[in-house]
């Protein structure tokens, strides 16, 4: 592996460590300059395509709906839907008379590097009765001891177990999908094979059925077992993703800015979907199993 890559890939989980670790309006911060590069990665690609979407409305209303997901998450729904609405608005008064394109483009670009990545902020920063402790300015965080995991704020270990799965998923289906595998999953990513695949749910398997454990979810056999199942298949869908809109544009990567990776989104394609659907594991399904 070039230096350069375990260069950046040691910064990049350094940063994103100490961001989640914070907490408070110290991860607000680092979601937020995940999203606007990003977003400036996807308009990128829609703009290969010769699309002229509404990239600095939309990057203004996704920040404020990153805003609301940390001070008032239970307007975050309704702020996307009147976001949407101002995306379009500003579209319509234009010069150029607007496409389908120029609109899908836009709304899709607010949904998929605005709206989603307000799940995280929702998970780590409001998430509904867990607690969300404090000691620093800002909201921040930094625990007394690491002896203890047990004893750390509740949304920081949901936060943590989930990150975990992620990685375990990447990790399982980069490892054993280049030792073994051979039969190739999609024509939109050629490289990756249905081995991988496998092995990439199996590993976030393994890793959210120890992390139920160890935490006590209710019924933990099972819950693990769904986590880690739900996290594995939609880190490989959010990869895909990305993929077939890299495809589509003629780009092979959506930036240069992480040396020896590409660009954010390259990096960050797995944790885009995974992120709604796990926050309402955690609010929805889980208390389910409460008895």
């Amino acid at each position: 592996m070039p230096t350069s890559r375990i260069v950046s890939s040691i910064v990049a989980i350094s940063l994103a460590l100490g961001a989640i670790v914070l907490g408070g309006w110290y991860f607000t911060l680092g979601i937020g300059i995940l999203i606007v590069l990003a977003q400036r990665e996807y308009f990128r690609l829609v703009r290969a395509k010769g699309v002229e979407p509404a990239g600095k409305t939309t990057l203004i209303v996704s920040i404020l709906l990153l805003l609301s997901a940390t001070v008032a998450p239970n307007v975050t729904d309704a702020m996307f839907c009147l976001g949407g609405t101002i995306v379009c608005f500003y579209l319509l008064f234009q010069p150029k008379i607007a496409t389908i394109a120029d609109i899908s483009s836009s709304i899709l670009g607010l949904f998929y590097t605005g709206y989603l990545p307000t799940f995280w902020i929702r998970l780590r920063v409001s998430l509904p009765n867990a607690n969300n402790a404090s000691n620093l300015p800002l909201d921040g965080y930094w625990p007394d001891s690491w002896l203890d995991p047990s004893q750390l704020p509740t949304a920081l270990t949901l936060t943590f177990l989930v990150m975990a799965c992620i990685w375990a998923a990447d990790i399982g289906a980069y490892t054993m999908g280049k030792t073994f595998g051979r039969t190739k999953l999609s024509d939109i990513s050629p490289k990756k094979t249905v081995e991988g695949a496998v092995f990439g749910i199996l590993g976030s398997l393994i890793v959210a059925e120890l992390g139920a454990w160890y935490f006590h979810f209710p019924v933990w056999q099972i819950s693990g077992i769904m986590m880690g199942t739900l996290i594995g298949i939609t880190s490989l869908l959010g990869d895909l993703t990305e993929s077939m809109m890299k495809r589509d544009a003629g780009i092979k990567d959506s930036g240069q800015l992480i040396p020896g990776h590409g660009g954010i989104l390259d990096r960050t394609d797995s944790y885009i979907f995974t992120a709604p659907l796990v926050y309402y594991f955690f609010t929805l399904l889980l208390p389910l199993f409460v008895v």
